[in-house]
């Protein structure tokens, strides 16, 4: 059995958008516009040129299509995410991913994922944008609200003095449901992208954080996104923000699978112990 190449970083270079990636774009173009229209809102608020770091929320695997077309065709900028590394062993998938200029995340972490984020800080060092969704995987929210982020946004942009910005979408849910399998396309369905204020980290910055205060700035980051969701979809999010680790759900991984998964298991094994019982 032939052993499987190891995912190669990718290279950074002095023009933003490259050849290459125009090539990417351009595949894509077609495929993204006849799955959804992006229709952006406040994108005159982030800068035509220099480094930031991008956050928003993450509601189903359609979501970095929506971004990505956002950031080079709206913003002409070109847009550079943190992906899982597996995306990029899957057949045109990791053909796009590679040739995009997007920086693999390995499983497991370790020091390969230190040299993602040594990746991340040089993109930004470049004058290249980083898209993030701080939650870090799809929202475990019931109804599909901001869950609990992750800090790794929050310490990449203290870390290369950039500022963060928040965006927000809606829409992509109804082209493909979260960790659903019944794909609704549509050159008509609108995926609205909007865009908020730069987020005031200045009280983090220029210091070492406590745990606390690095929860605190993270905090804030997802308290903005919410906010621009809220815009989006006309209702207030709950008061207490969604946090998978207090109702037992897993942090990684399709839960809803699981979750039906273990409902089965539960129900064969109440059905055996009423056979049993029944034989007593």
């Amino acid at each position: 059995m032939a052993k499987e190449k190891p995912t190669k970083l990718p290279k950074i270079f002095k023009r933003e958008r490259t050849p290459r990636l125009h090539i990417v774009a351009w595949i894509l173009l077609p495929i993204v516009r006849l799955m959804f229209k992006v229709v952006p809102h406040g994108h005159e608020k982030l800068p035509q040129k220099g480094a930031y770091v991008l956050v928003g929320n993450h509601v189903t695997n359609v979501d970095p299509l929506a971004v990505a077309y956002f950031g080079y065709f709206i913003l002409r900028r070109a847009p550079h995410f943190l992906a899982k590394e597996a995306l990029f062993r899957v057949p045109f998938v990791g053909f796009v991913l590679r040739m995009g200029g997007q920086i693999p995340v390995f499983r497991g972490g370790g020091s390969k994922n230190d040299e993602s984020l040594r990746m991340a800080h040089k993109f930004l060092k470049a004058g290249h944008t980083i898209n993030i969704f701080p939650e870090g995987t799809l929202t475990r929210e019931p109804n599909l609200w901001p869950m609990r982020g992750k800090s790794g946004a929050v310490r990449l942009a203290l870390e290369t003095e950039v500022p963060v910005y928040a965006i927000a979408h809606w829409g992509a849910e109804k082209i493909l449901p979260r960790y659903g399998s019944k794909f609704r396309p549509g050159f008509w369905k609108h995926v609205d992208v909007i865009v908020g204020d730069e987020i005031d980290l200045s009280p983090y910055r220029g210091r070492q954080l406590s745990a606390a205060e690095l929860t605190e700035a993270t905090e804030l980051v997802m308290t903005k996104i919410t906010e621009l969701v809220e815009q989006l979809r006309g209702e207030k999010a709950p008061a207490v923000r969604y946090n998978p680790a207090h109702t037992g759900q897993t942090v990684t991984g399709n839960f809803v699978k699981a979750e039906k998964a273990a409902a089965i298991e539960a129900k064969k094994a109440a059905a055996a112990e009423a056979k049993k019982a029944s034989k007593k």
